[in-house]
């Protein structure tokens, strides 16, 4: 079983701290929380528009100098130290906006070492600022969530009273990180970095060999109707020893951890510091219609964002069921 850093690919608001924050409490892990999100929005090789203006909030953020060669050389330390690495981010970090085609972070253009093929003759496009030679390291794994449930969820944090402290003060459609999750999947799958056998959630199948890495795709839907069953299932995938106490995070060193892990991004994360375990919703979620969710919408945030929202979200399905058709079966 590899022993790569395992990389939890994922977009914005996909319960993905939930599900980090089961493996804060285990002691054989060293959890880093969306290191590249310094660079991608406060660096001087930046990526994201939003803090494009505000040199002040870029400086106060204490990531203002810190480029991509400088998170990956961060991580580099981390692993070496012992412990295996487990790193959650937000993809669409490692990818310039809107779909415009990406370039090798400056800082990092000297590790650009391996030919983007798959038989060294065929050129597949690296849709990410991350060299192969970098992604070939980790162990990648993708966490999924409606874009019905996700979008809401984030323009909330980007609208008072939360964007008070989160600092997101407008909301970019640009971030919803479907296209960009999709993108690294394909690109991984064809560079032969994940695949070709799904995970499966059966507890008949068998474990991954010692160099394979499985497709390896989980809903949030699933991890909360069944979470046990859900981090079982991963626990297998990913070559750890699952527990049932990673469950539950009662104690104050757990409850320490968090808050130090998730302090650089204030009001995005308040439920899963505030929270002591992850067991199944108490009852079944039920899919609105688009009349119901767009009244549901107008009636939170107004005309105007509801029809952003439903535009935003609409945008984003085809992704999210493509990636939905990779996915563990609960």
């Amino acid at each position: 079983m590899s022993s790569k850093p395992i990389f939890v690919a994922t977009h914005p608001r996909a319960c993905s701290t939930a599900f980090e924050r089961v493996f804060m409490t285990r002691e054989d892990l060293n959890c880093i929380h969306e290191p590249f999100g310094d660079a991608f929005y406060f660096g001087p090789e930046r990526l994201s528009e939003r803090y494009a203006e505000d040199e002040e909030a870029r400086v106060k953020s204490g990531f203002s100098d810190v480029t991509f060669a400088t998170v990956v050389n961060q991580l580099r330390d981390e692993i070496s130290k012992g412990k295996r690495v487990f790193i959650k981010d937000i993809i669409h970090y490692l990818f310039p906006p809107n779909k415009a085609p990406a370039q090798i972070a400056p800082s990092l253009r000297s590790e650009d070492t391996y030919t983007n093929s798959t038989n060294g003759t065929t050129p597949i496009p690296n849709p990410t600022v991350l060299p192969l030679s970098i992604l070939r390291q980790f162990h990648f794994t993708f966490l999924i969530r409606h874009p019905r449930r996700a979008i809401p969820s984030y323009y909330r944090c980007t609208i008072p009273p939360l964007s008070a402290q989160t600092g997101f003060h407008h909301f970019l459609p640009s971030e919803a990180g479907y296209d960009e999750l999709r993108r690294t999947f394909d690109y991984l799958r064809v560079t032969h970095l994940i695949g070709p056998r799904l995970a499966s959630a059966s507890p008949s199948s068998p474990p991954p060999n010692s160099d394979e890495v499985t497709i390896t795709v989980i809903d949030a839907d699933d991890l909360l109707d069944h979470p046990e069953d859900v981090i079982r299932a991963y626990c297998k995938e990913v070559g750890l020893e699952f527990s049932p106490g990673m469950l539950k995070w009662e104690d104050e060193e757990s409850k320490a951890r968090a808050k130090e892990a998730f302090e650089k991004w204030n009001g995005f994360h308040e439920d899963a510091i505030g929270s002591t375990e992850l067991k199944p919703r108490a009852h079944a979620l039920k899919t609105p219609s688009v009349e119901e969710e767009d009244q549901s919408w107008r009636e939170k945030y107004g005309e105007e964002a509801a029809r952003m929202i439903r535009e935003t979200v609409d945008a984003n399905v085809e992704d999210y069921e493509y990636l939905k058709g990779f996915a563990m079966k609960f």
